[in-house]
């Protein structure tokens, strides 16, 4: 198949409701099929990013109400009836998935993106953090597991073909199903270098020396708070983007030299990195896409030595690794990367090895090997 027409081709994913990485990789599915139907769960389209209001959204009933649409994890009771709500009647469907949509109901040929087996099912200590482990949303999610573990595992036998984002994921994926075989294609960096800037409120006055810099969701696992100790420890201000759960104790802990911004627009993006001075990076990623956007920018990253910045950080390159996610390790971890000298023309050929050009060829070259793609 050399080309995918209107009523070919489907792509789906999990939930649109916030600016990430698996969010840009739709967005490149989108740019390969823009005349594909996306079909996903939940869509808040001032969560997520704009370029979706282009796109042919089909979305869940559970999507009419707003308090699941704006937090879809409270619907992790409702995940099995969410997910066979919607039915994909298209030949071939390309899934971006971390544990919702390879479970909707598809009648043709599926590709299956994975950015991770669902965190909530098989890394649920790390996904809930240690002050998640004993609360009420811990033991409800302890006692939820069985039954999605079961429904996850049928809905990985129905599908035609899984991908992984990264080396790590490859592994889990196929240590977790018992799947052989499982193809690996990078994920692209895609926030451009080219393009206007625009300084984040509240941050400007930072930018003059350089700022350390924090681009995650805030989540138990992301380990932002220790990023704010260490930077607090090195005496450099520190910029936060993202949202999530940990909002409010993270602002809580933080200092006059800590600026918090989420919902940013690509010309914000490209404001913070092009005033930072180094991007801390302390959680286990299944793939790790913001050391690249960083290193576009001549920024390295101090990174903790695991999952998917495995694959995205040559240490001494385009960043240094610390063994622990601990506040000492990335302390050190700060000092030894401003000692360094750093070579941005290296940074920036390495970070052409994740090109969406490169992305698209790979997964084109999979959906044609489909069967009856």
């Amino acid at each position: 198949m050399t080309d995918m027409t209107r009523g070919r081709i489907a792509i789906a994913h999990d939930y649109l409701t916030q600016k990430g990485g698996a969010e840009r990789v739709v967005l490149a599915l989108h740019r390969m099929w823009p005349d594909a139907p996306i079909y996903t769960t939940f869509y808040d389209p001032e969560g997520t990013f704009p370029e979706f209001k282009d796109a042919r959204i089909i979305t869940s009933p559970l999507n009419r109400v707003g308090v699941l649409r704006k937090a879809p994890r409270r619907a992790l009771p409702l995940l099995p009836l969410a997910s066979s709500l919607l039915h994909v009647k298209e030949p071939v469907a390309v899934v971006s998935t971390s544990g919702w949509a390879h479970g909707f109901r598809y009648d043709g040929a599926t590709l299956v993106y994975c950015h991770t087996p669902a965190r909530w099912v098989y890394l649920l200590d790390d996904y809930l953090g240690e002050g998640g482990r004993n609360s009420i949303k811990g033991r409800i999610a302890r006692a939820l597991r069985p039954g999605l573990r079961r429904w996850d595992r049928a809905a990985v036998r129905r599908r035609s073909r899984y991908v992984a984002n990264s080396t790590v994921v490859k592994e889990r994926i196929e240590d977790v199903y018992g799947l052989d075989g499982v193809d690996l294609v990078f994920p692209p960096h895609s926030v451009s270098t080219d393009g206007p800037q625009e300084p984040i409120p509240g941050a400007e006055r930072l930018a003059e020396d350089g700022f350390l810099l924090s681009v995650a969701r805030l989540m138990p696992y992301k380990h932002v708070d220790v990023a704010i100790e260490a930077a607090a420890r090195a005496g450099r201000p520190l910029v936060v983007i993202g949202k999530g759960p940990e909002e409010a104790r993270l602002r809580a802990m933080a200092g006059e030299d800590v600026v918090f911004g989420q919902d940013l627009t690509d010309a914000q993006l490209r404001w913070a990195y092009a005033h930072a001075i180094a991007l801390i990076a302390a959680s286990h990623e299944d793939f790790g896409i913001t050391p690249l956007e960083a290193s576009a920018w001549g920024v390295p990253t101090v990174a903790l030595r695991a999952g998917g910045y495995l694959d995205t950080i040559v240490d001494g390159v385009n960043g240094t690794f610390v063994l622990d996610a601990s506040i000492d390790a990335v302390g050190e971890g700060i000092k030894k990367l401003q000692a360094a000298r750093w070579d941005t023309a290296a940074m920036r050929r390495h970070v052409e090895k994740f090109s969406e050009r490169e992305f698209a060829l790979r997964i084109r070259a999979l959906v044609e090997g489909l069967p009856g793609a």
